[in-house]
């Protein structure tokens, strides 16, 4: 059940009072997606916004469903793509060549009209005038290039990046190169929040990089953003600590506790604070109620971890 609200607070930083369930839809299934789906959705009747959550470089849509349960516990639909994946000892998301992830996270929007309907739960109705891209670290970079490309057959209504970072290499793998470090360049035509890391720019040991270096992080991808934006930056942080507490073997713990940087507090701290910031986020630009949105940019010490940086940049 959800904590009992008191004044001053915002209930969107602590899980929602609304039943869900998650399943696995692999793209061999009657619905025939066109990639692996993980897909949250409330059990309760009702219609309901849909996010489109594309994961980072190197992770599973797996290492995610800590955050992603606590979105769906406040009244939305969540499909997460497995957009590649390479068997190790697990499943490893390495990105192909090229545009290829795009096509893909591309065709997993499109297939959202068809094929998401008839999965959900009765009574429980996906919202398609309301569809919302999202992704954390590259994933953030593939939902923005999506959005930029515009060649979904749905509208999306807003644009939400979860750490996203552009990538250094000049090869292929970072294609296609979105970032222009031209301020407002981008033509979104949608309201934008972008949240960042505060460790992110650092390295998480003398052998590894940056995770998301300066200039390809969170603050490039906010500056070339029009109004409506929203910018919050996790201070205390790293770019792997919105992750799963435990994600599964030693590959996955490697990927999500050595590389990066990391915080020293609990995750679930910076889980509820990213969880909350969505849903706030959400609440006010697709259904017009600011009340928790607002409270935060006023006062940021009601999210359960540091935020700075706080911004927002009405239409």
């Amino acid at each position: 059940m959800m904590a009992q609200r008191v004044e001053g607070s915002t209930d969107v930083f602590e899980r929602g009072d609304i039943h869900w369930k998650q399943f696995n839809v692999n793209k061999w299934s009657a619905s025939s997606p066109p990639k692996p789906l993980q897909i949250f959705t409330p059990t309760v009747p009702g219609s309901y916004p849909v996010i489109v959550f594309c994961h980072g470089f190197c992770t599973r849509n797996t290492f995610y469903c800590q955050l992603l349960a606590h979105i769906v516990s406040h009244g939305f639909i969540l499909v997460a793509p497995q957009l590649f994946c390479i068997r190790l000892p697990i499943c490893i998301g390495l990105p192909l060549l090229g545009p290829c992830e795009v096509n893909m996270a591309t065709k997993v929007v499109d297939w959202l009209a068809k094929g998401l309907q008839p999965l959900l739960p009765e009574k429980v109705e996906a919202n398609m005038e309301k569809v919302v891209l999202s992704g954390h670290s590259k994933g953030g970079k593939t939902a923005f290039a999506v959005a930029l490309d515009k060649q979904t057959s749905l509208k999306i209504s807003a644009l939400i990046g979860i750490d996203p970072v552009a990538g250094s290499s000049k090869n292929c793998e970072t294609c296609p190169r979105i970032l222009t470090h031209v301020p407002q360049s981008f033509n979104l035509n949608m309201p934008v929040a972008v949240i960042g890391t505060g460790l992110g720019p650092d390295k998480g040991s003398w052998w590894t990089p940056a995770c998301a270096p300066d200039g390809m992080n969170h603050k490039e991808f906010f500056d070339e953003c029009k109004p409506p934006r929203a910018h919050f930056v996790v201070s205390n942080f790293g770019h792997m600590d919105m992750l799963d507490d435990e994600t599964g073997g030693v590959c996955g713990t490697c990927l999500s506790k050595c590389i990066c940087k990391k915080g020293s507090d609990p995750r679930e701290l910076m889980r509820r604070t990213i969880g909350g910031l969505v849903v706030a986020f959400l609440r006010a630009h697709l259904n017009g109620h600011f009340e928790d949105f607002y409270s935060v940019l006023r006062d940021p010490g009601l999210a359960p971890t540091t935020l700075d940086q706080v911004a927002y940049f009405p239409a």
